[in-house]
């Protein structure tokens, strides 16, 4: 496993980079890549981002911009917030064997490059990335604004758990270099459109509770979404819905992405070990925020879902 320092003594020998995004990205994978994107560029160097065909309104401004041309071969392939080769979005999965280097924060991280560097106590994997730029130089504002993207919504605008002294410093250091943070604030954390609403009404109207009501259950099916004609900036990040409910300490959000094929988001206080929960169903991520997948019936995928939360917390009642 690599230190920061040597991370980027490896990028400064790298050029004609191609930077990889997970599926569904969220503000730190793509706050992560424009990044990096941008401190490559400063030394001089050729890189882009893998055009992600699920990018959403609120993130493609800061991707948009480092996208690939058409054609492009990479010499190098980095991947930033992937803890998993198999969260490649699916034109990326021809590079799943050529990773040169693999820069995430995830505990459930697999190493799947040649190279890898992990801090699974980062908050955000932009904490990392701003570690790794600042040995390469100055950090800019072009740099500095994908990463307060990254940093800011990996935390909920530092509001949750996970947010720690140093997230607040890297966010002052970003914050110094004059970014206008106030619209990304503004935009990610108090702007939701009337379908959003509508739709959270919705999830929240048939939300189930289970084990004395310290387990909410929130379903978002594809039939919901299209009756709503809800988008994906709609839907982007539901899962912090769950959390906000007064005596809930394990939010389970299941989206359906396909027929009968449900993306499930865990966040949990201290009770519940998310990760653990999601790695028996093939998934990971971090104590209070991990995922995993599903294929099966709704009904059935609930079961599969709270059978993992009893297994990991033994005192955890389902059948109420």
């Amino acid at each position: 496993m690599l230190t920061v320092s040597q991370t980027a003594e490896l990028l400064r020998s790298f050029d004609n980079v191609l930077i990889l995004t997970h599926v569904r990205p969220d503000g730190d994978t793509v706050g992560c890549a424009a990044a990096l994107c941008a401190g490559l560029r400063r030394l001089g160097k050729t890189a882009y981002l893998l055009p992600n065909p699920e990018l959403t309104d609120t993130t493609a401004p800061y991707f948009v911009p480092y996208a690939a041309p058409e054609g492009f071969i990479p010499d190098k392939v980095v991947s930033t917030d992937i803890a998993t080769a198999g969260l490649f979005p699916e034109n990326a999965k021809p590079y799943g064997e050529r990773v040169d280097l693999a820069i995430d924060h995830h505990p459930s991280f697999e190493s799947f490059g040649r190279e890898n560097i992990v801090r699974p106590e980062a908050a955000a994997c932009g904490e990392l990335i701003y570690d790794i730029l600042a040995q390469l130089g100055p950090i800019t504002p072009e740099m500095a604004l994908p990463l307060y993207v990254a940093v800011s919504t990996d935390t909920g605008c530092f509001a949750y758990a996970n947010t720690t002294a140093q997230t607040h410093a890297v966010a002052a250091a970003l914050l110094r270099t004059g970014i206008d943070y106030q619209t990304v604030n503004k935009v990610f954390f108090r702007t939701k459109s009337r379908k959003r609403m509508q739709l959270e009404a919705a999830i929240l109207n048939e939300c189930e509770f289970y084990d004395g009501d310290r387990v909410a259950v929130l379903s978002v099916p594809l039939s919901l979404m299209e009756r709503l004609q809800a988008t994906e900036t709609d839907a982007e990040d539901l899962s912090a819905l769950g959390p906000q409910i007064e005596g809930v300490d394990c939010a389970i959000t299941m989206r359906e992405l396909r027929p009968d094929v449900w993306k499930m988001s865990l966040r949990t206080g201290e009770r519940v070990n998310a990760t653990e929960v999601c790695r028996l169903l093939g998934g990971g991520g971090h104590a209070a925020a991990a995922g995993c997948t599903v294929e099966a019936p709704w009904a059935e995928a609930k079961r599969r879902i709270l059978g993992a939360v009893a297994q990991v917390v033994p005192d955890c009642r389902i059948d109420n």
